[in-house]
């Protein structure tokens, strides 16, 4: 990967960041819903999220994406402390939309009036230790697309009063990405995009409005990893081990999907290419999907840290190693690199 491709600017805002992103879903810690669904990754130290954020900013990485409601707000706490002095560094996403109560790290509901879109950044704001989001976005991925437009332009007015650069909505829905990509600033839409997901609706939507496409659970939540074995349980405060409807490839407390683990190692291979570990590879299929790509991997150490940025250096696949993924997944493309 060239010096100008380990960079990108995030649709057509003046915002240039890394090629790759860091998500902080996962240094939020555990947070539940009130009956004990877990939404979070598990324990973590709090230290060593600290210094791996510092790792990645120092190999480079220059855009983090979190939430308000990661960890119910203690991973923009994180983030604000592992920056420090660096926030001027660095491009900062997170995303409205969650209740919680942060007390309790516990998942109240949701809220898309305009009034809470405005408490909700000013919390954001405190909780991050700054005052401007760079990519403010709503996180609610089925709202109403006519309310929507309400806080779209909502978002309009943070930009005018400098609390906001640009901003996105975090939605799989290529029609509802379309209604906030009408605003002026919007800038991104935050959409699934792994080898195993592709998404090529949301990918023309970046395309036709000029949109940066960053892209959530680029390694298919740890699966493309190539460390899962199917039947082996994760931790109890770990999402994956008792999985909503929304996440797929892993039972409820098994671990990962026995089908999902063999199309991994199907593509093994192709990914390891070029000296890649599989998550490299499969960071490198995602630049290699379009220029306009923003993958944001999780992390939780220093070492997660170090393999997901020494991804930069080696590069998007060719375009006959991503032929060759599609292959082996059984799906075609046509010549503009669109799923048949």
């Amino acid at each position: 990967m060239d010096t100008m491709a380990h960079n990108r600017t995030l649709g057509r805002s003046a915002i240039d960041v890394s090629a790759l992103g860091f998500g902080c879903w996962a240094i939020g810690g555990e947070w539940s819903t009130p009956d004990g669904q877990p939404l979070g990754w598990g324990k973590v130290d709090d230290e060593e999220s600290v210094r791996a954020v510092r790792r990645a900013l120092d190999l480079g990485v220059t855009f983090f994406d979190t939430a308000d409601a990661y960890g119910a707000g203690h991973s923009e706490r994180v983030l604000a402390r592992a920056l420090g002095k660096r926030r001027a560094d660095v491009v900062i996403a997170t995303k409205w939309g969650t209740v919680t109560d942060e007390e309790r790290r516990l998942h109240l509901g949701s809220d898309d009036s305009p009034a809470y879109a405005r408490r909700a950044l000013d919390a954001s704001l405190r909780r991050l230790g700054t005052d401007y989001i760079d990519l403010y976005q709503l996180h609610l991925s089925d709202a109403d697309p006519e309310r929507a437009a309400e806080l779209r332009d909502i978002c309009e007015e943070f930009v005018s009063a400098g609390l906001v650069r640009a901003y996105a909505w975090s939605t799989d829905d290529p029609a509802r990405a379309a209604v906030f990509a009408e605003g002026p600033h919007c800038a991104a839409v935050q959409h699934r995009l792994n080898v195993l997901q592709d998404a090529p609706e949301l990918l023309a939507v970046c395309e036709e409005f000029d949109l940066a496409s960053i892209n959530r659970s680029p390694l298919a939540m740890g699966l493309l990893s190539g460390r899962h074995s199917a039947g082996r349980a994760l931790g109890p405060g770990d999402i994956r081990n008792a999985p909503p409807v929304w996440l797929p490839g892993f039972r409820q407390g098994e671990g990962a999907d026995a089908e999902w683990v063999r199309r991994v190692e199907a593509l093994r291979d192709v990914l390891t290419s070029d000296g890649r570990t599989p998550a490299q590879g499969a960071l490198a299929w995602i630049w290699a999907r379009s220029p306009r790509t923003v993958p944001i991997p999780g992390f939780r150490s220093v070492a997660q840290a170090e393999e997901n940025a020494g991804a930069l250096a080696k590069g998007p696949l060719t375009p006959g190693q991503l032929a060759e993924a599609d292959r082996i997944l059984g799906r075609g493309t046509d010549p503009e690199g669109t799923d048949q």
